[in-house]
C-alpha cells in the first residue's frame, strides 16, 4: 500500500478536500489527478504517487486537510483494469455548431469530478458548452463558475464559495489579532520611468511591479523588523526576502504569489518571476508552494485606479503590507536651481500597513523613506 497525503507546501492556509477524481477501485497511473484540495489561495490536484488500484479513502468531500495528512491509499499490487469512468462523456460538437458565450469544449474526453458534476447539474449547464482548462481538458469547478459568471443575470445573488469563506475568514481574524497602523508617503517615479525606458529600448520590458519589489527588498537593510512577524516570546526575522504581490482574480477575489528571496535576484530575474507568476495566478495553475512562504506583501492596487487604500489587511503571519496607487501626473512644487519650480510628475501614494506589535513609528517611516529614497533616484546604489 502506498499513502496519498496531503502536500507539506500548505503554509499559512487551511485547506479541505474539494473533490475525489478517482473512485475507490478506479485503476490509476503515477502523476494521474487523484484528488482535488482547495484553500483559499489555490485549487491544487494532488497526482497520484504510484501505479495502481485506488483502495482507501480517508478523507472525503469537505474534510480538513491539513499538510500530511493521509488522504487515501493506492494499492500497487492489485489487479489494474483500465479506467473507465462513468463520468467520461465524449461529445462531438458538429463543425456547424457556432460557439456559444461560454465556448465548447471541442472533440475532447471530458472527465467530470463530483462537484462539478453537481455543479453542472444545480445550474442546467451541458459539459459540452464549456472549455476545459484542467489537465487533458478536462472541465474544473473554475471552469463552470466562470461560466455563470459570464451568463448569469445581472444583479443576481453571488452565492459564497469556498475561496471567498476563506478569504473572509482570513480578513476577519488578521484585524482581531494584529493592531494595524497605516503611515502615508508618495514617491516620484520620474527615474523608474527613465530607467524602464531604457531598458524597453534595448528589449528588455518590465513592469513597475519589479522595480518596486526591488526597492522594497533594499529598504529592509533600514529595519529589519519589517521583514518578520510577531511570536509570543519574540520577533521573529526572515532570513530572506520574500515578498508576496497580490494579484487580482477578478470575482474570485486574489491571490498572493511569493517571489522566494528576493535579494539574490537582479531586476531582470524579478521580472522574469512575477510574469511567470502573474500568468500562472490567472491560469489557475499555481502550486501551494507558489504561494506560501512569504515575509513580507505588496498591495500594487493602483494597477486598477485606486489612489490610496488603507489599512491594507496584514498577511497572516507578517509585520507589515506596502500598498502603491495609482501612478498619474500630478502638478508639484521642486527646487530648481535654488528656487522653486512648479513641475509635472509622475506621482503615487505608497503606504505602509504595519502590525504595530512589531514595529513602531519609527521603523516604520526609516522603511518608507529609504524605499521612497531608492525609487526617486533609480538606479540604486
Amino acid at each position: 500500500m502506498i499513502d496519498v497525503r496531503v502536500p507539506d507546501e500548505q503554509e499559512g492556509t487551511k485547506a479541505v478536500v474539494r473533490a475525489w477524481l478517482r473512485q475507490v477501485g478506479d485503476a490509476v497511473q503515477v502523476n494521474d489527478p487523484l484528488v482535488e484540495l482547495e484553500t483559499d489561495k489555490v485549487t491544487q490536484e494532488v497526482p497520484a504517487p504510484a501505479a495502481g488500484v485506488l483502495a482507501e479513502i480517508l478523507l472525503d468531500t469537505d474534510a480538513d486537510a491539513v499538510p500530511g495528512a493521509l488522504l487515501g491509499r493506492i494499492d500497487t499490487e492489485a489487479n489494474q483494469e483500465p479506467f473507465v469512468s462513468s463520468e467520461v462523456e465524449t461529445r462531438p460538437v458538429p463543425r456547424e455548431r457556432p460557439s456559444t458565450s461560454l465556448g465548447t469544449n471541442g472533440e475532447v474526453e471530458t472527465r467530470l469530478s463530483p462537484s462539478v458534476r453537481r455543479a453542472l447539474r444545480q445550474h442546467g449547464i451541458e459539459p459540452s458548452r464549456i472549455a476545459g482548462t484542467g489537465r487533458g481538458g478536462r472541465i474544473t469547478r473554475e471552469d463552470v463558475e466562470l461560466a455563470l459568471e459570464s451568463s448569469g443575470p445581472s444583479g443576481s445573488d453571488i452565492p459564497h464559495d469556498r475561496m471567498r469563506l476563506k478569504i473572509a475568514e482570513n480578513m476577519v481574524r488578521a484585524v482581531a489579532e494584529a493592531p494595524h497602523v497605516t503611515a502615508l508617503f508618495e514617491a516620484d517615479f520620474s527615474a523608474v520611468a527613465a530607467h524602464k525606458t531604457a531598458l524597453a529600448e534595448r528589449g528588455t520590458k518590465l513592469s513597475y511591479t519589479a522595480y518596486i519589489v526591488q526597492a522594497a527588498a533594499e529598504a529592509m537593510a533600514v529595519a529589519p523588523a519589517i521583514n518578520g512577524r510577531w511570536e509570543s516570546d519574540r520577533i521573529a526575522v526572515s532570513p530572506t526576502v520574500d515578498i508576496g504581490v497580490g494579484t487580482a482574480l477578478g470575482e474570485k477575489g486574489l491571490v498572493v504569489p511569493v517571489v522566494k528571496d528576493v535579494g539574490s535576484l537582479s531586476l531582470e530575474q524579478i521580472g522574469a518571476k512575477l510574469d511567470d507568476l502573474t500568468s500562472r495566478a490567472r491560469e489557475g495553475k499555481l502550486t501551494g508552494g507558489d504561494v506560501s512562504g512569504g515575509s513580507f506583501t505588496i498591495s500594487h492596487h493602483g494597477v486598477s485606479g485606486s489612489l490610496l487604500a488603507s489599512p491594507i489587511i496584514l498577511h497572516a503571519g507578517q509585520a507589515a503590507i506596502l500598498g502603491i496607487g495609482k501612478l498619474h501626473k500630478r502638478v508639484m512644487v521642486r527646487e530648481v536651481e535654488g528656487d522653486d519650480a512648479i513641475v509635472i510628475l509622475p506621482i503615487a501614494y505608497v503606504t505602509l500597513t504595519i502590525d504595530h506589535r512589531v514595529v513602531d513609528g519609527h521603523q516604520t517611516n526609516a522603511w518608507l523613506s529609504r524605499f521612497v529614497e531608492i525609487i526617486e533616484s533609480w538606479p540604486p546604489d
